[in-house]
């Protein structure tokens, strides 16, 4: 119990201080005149005040609060190696037993730093602050952190830590270990398709030095170059892109003799390829209805570089004009189709027909820029079947179908069974109806001996939308004119731009719309396996984690053409599934994690703060057995370490549950004491 004296004036605080002042002016001229009975009038005048200032004794009943210490344990990646999981479970289990023993301490224990593919890093006062974030800074006795001393978010000072009390470390893990890794310097986040980017890295060796490793560089698993560096040595290597997307870079070292563990001697980089611009050359035989949907398509696109001709004046046609006086521009077919063909990624045909203006010549060029990775997009109308077809020409090895007619009548296009699996075509909006919600098409190019299955049919079933590779090329051959329609809204539309921009990426090589695919996806904590493919069934696929675990997973399908599976991501780093013919790679959280970077256990990093809070950092085996130094409640020092031990700070803290109050002059007590005083200044008075 605490007791006090509490005053709760009955008049305004001005007053009391104007009754003070005058008794203090009335009792100076008594006590200085030596005036008879001075000290009993002043004692009188006194009790007067006292009385205006109503004091009351207090009695506070308090209940005793118990100090607060923290406990993290760190449940990071790197407490996995060598023997500090093991350590950190007995140092926890005999760090609690001896806080528990203390009298008056709540010990809260808290894991912290798991691996969630989101945070960077070993994270534990994070944890620390959250565990106290209830406790008032008067009660907290302390925190430990069990961790192998790499912690990548420490307080820059004690003030940041958030409570003034002693931080003490117990750290895992055993001196002089050794331990190599691949730290990247410098590294590019894009590329542009076809050109180099370069990657500056360094051989890092933790425990030794001198040693030489040999150093094996991968682009998306395929080694492209390999090298012998010695500890501390920085190279760099340069890197062509050759896709669009991530293009995983691995740099991996070969293993030090007795070190920690390999997983950090490879270091990955993923570099985003981008294209600088996406070349296309649009070739519209006549002006027709259709032919600004491919212009408007292609020119909303920032990435694309539309070249765009129309034949409005074929050479055959004599009108009588003298050429000084057209305004028309001259097609430059040797520059385009001889000279600057390969720099192009899609030429498109927009019925086109042989006019006189392209020679024979240039349509084997063509041919030959399709096997050689080229690509052509053929949107065919009558032309195609017109005794003038660009099938009627070189171009014929490499075209998906050859034209025997034109069909006159409406239909509605459909998905083929192929289409339904193709990820140019799957899903498109509308396509799930019968009759699909789209408007018809009235046109279609009859064909025979096609070399592919269509993914698009049209009257009476007959190929719409063929898609095709040639050697190392692709083309694509619309069997339709009518796709304006579509774009026009005409009953209602149709998703043009949905098929015409996939159809166009395909072409150019999309890696998201190849037909046989093996991707690698992150979802939240979960890895997913997305295989994609035009066939019936498809093989297990194998994941193998960063640290080198294997796990068989059999996929299932869900859309048609694409088969799934899902596992656990529990590990930061480079994952790799394949099945048998396709590989995939994905980087899980940061591309290099800190937790990897340096994985030897240190004191180093702990011990200035902790010694500034009047703790310490030290180790807790030295060898096989695990051994903590004992744990003191401390009341009054702002030093919490010693020989062998490490202290905790005992708080007063405390809580009212009742409170006592006893005015002094209430009732027939202040009543006799009023009257008493009154009463030997009488008496005084009367001597």
């Amino acid at each position: 119990m605490n007791y006090g004296i509490a005053f709760t004036p009955l008049v305004p605080p001005i007053v009391l201080w104007l009754a003070l002042g005058a008794i203090i002016v009335i009792a100076a001229v008594l006590l200085l005149g030596r005036s008879r009975g001075a000290a009993i009038r002043v004692a009188a005048l006194a009790l007067i005040a006292l009385a205006l200032a109503n004091p009351s004794f207090t009695r506070e009943d308090r209940e005793p609060l118990s100090s607060v210490a923290a406990v993290i344990v760190d449940k990071s990646p790197s407490q996995n190696f060598g023997d500090r999981n093991k350590q950190t479970a007995q140092a926890q289990e005999a760090l609690v037993n001896e806080l528990k023993k203390i009298k008056g301490l709540e010990v809260r224990v808290v894991d912290a730093g798991q691996a969630d593919g989101e945070t960077d890093g070993t994270h534990l006062f994070s944890a620390l602050s959250s565990a106290l974030s209830d406790v008032p800074v008067d009660r907290v006795a302390g925190a430990f952190l069990i961790t192998d001393g790499r912690v990548h978010d420490i307080p820059a000072n004690m003030s940041a830590l958030g409570f003034q009390a002693p931080l003490q470390a117990l750290i895992t893990g055993q001196p002089n270990e050794r331990d190599r890794r691949i730290a990247i310097t410098a590294a590019p986040r894009f590329g542009i398709v076809g050109q180099p980017q370069t990657v500056t890295f360094r051989l890092d060796d933790q425990g030794v030095s001198g040693e030489h490793a040999k150093v094996v560089i991968r682009r998306d698993g395929e080694a492209i170059s390999e090298r012998d560096l010695v500890s501390g040595q920085t190279s760099k290597v340069d890197i062509d892109i050759k896709h669009e997307g991530p293009n995983i870079v691995e740099i991996e070292a070969a293993p030090l003799a007795g070190e920690l563990t390999p997983v950090n001697n490879r270091a990955v980089v993923s570099i985003d390829g981008v294209r600088d611009k996406l070349r296309v050359l649009l070739v519209s035989g006549e002006p027709h209805s259709g032919e600004r949907t491919w212009r408007n398509l292609l020119k909303s696109d920032a990435s694309v570089d539309l070249v765009h001709f129309t034949i409005l004046r074929p050479p055959e046609k004599q009108d009588g004009t003298p050429i000084n006086e057209l305004s028309l521009i001259a097609f430059p077919t040797r520059e385009l189709f001889q000279q600057k063909i390969n720099e192009f990624q899609l030429i498109i045909f927009d019925r086109y027909a042989r006019q006189g203006v392209l020679p024979i010549a240039y349509f084997d060029n063509i041919a030959r820029y399709v096997r050689n990775g080229g690509a052509v997009l053929v949107s065919a109308g009558p032309d195609y079947a017109s005794n003038t077809s660009i099938w009627r020409t070189p171009l014929d090895s490499v075209l998906p179908a050859e034209p025997v007619g034109v069909t006159e009548k409406p239909f509605y296009a459909h998905l083929s069974d192929a289409g339904k699996r193709h990820p140019v075509t799957r899903g498109l909006e509308g396509a799930n109806f019968e009759p699909p919600h789209w408007s018809r098409f009235f046109r279609t190019v009859d064909t025979r001996n096609a070399t592919s299955p269509p993914v698009m049919t049209g009257a009476d079933g007959k190929p719409l939308l063929l898609l095709s590779r040639y050697g190392e090329g692709r083309v694509a051959l619309l069997l339709s004119d009518h796709i304006w329609l579509w774009a026009r809204g005409y009953e209602g539309g149709g998703p043009h731009l949905d098929l015409l921009r996939r159809m166009s990426h395909w072409l150019m090589k999309q890696p998201d719309l190849d037909e046989e695919a093996l991707r690698l996806q992150v979802q939240g904590h979960d890895l997913v396996v997305i295989r994609q493919t035009m066939a019936d069934t498809v093989p297990p696929v194998t994941v193998t984690s960063p640290s080198g675990a294997t796990r068989e997973l059999t996929l299932t399908q869900g859309e048609p053409g694409e088969w799934r599976a899902t596992m656990p991501a529990n590990e930061l780093g480079l994952w790799q599934a394949t099945d048998g013919t396709l590989k995939a790679l994905i980087n899980v959280g940061p591309t290099n994690p800190k937790e990897f970077s340096e994985v030897t256990s240190t004191t180093d990093t702990l011990k200035p703060l902790a010694q500034a809070t009047g703790g310490d950092a030290r180790r807790v085996a030295d060898g096989a057995s695990v051994d903590i130094p004992r744990i003191v409640p401390v009341h009054s020092s702002s030093v919490f370490r010693g020989d062998g031990w490490m202290g905790v700070r005992m708080r007063d803290a405390s809580v009212v549950k009742g409170v006592g109050v006893l005015p002094m002059f209430a009732g027939v007590i202040g009543l006799l004491l009023l009257l008493g005083a009154f009463a030997a200044t009488w008496l005084r008075e009367g001597r």
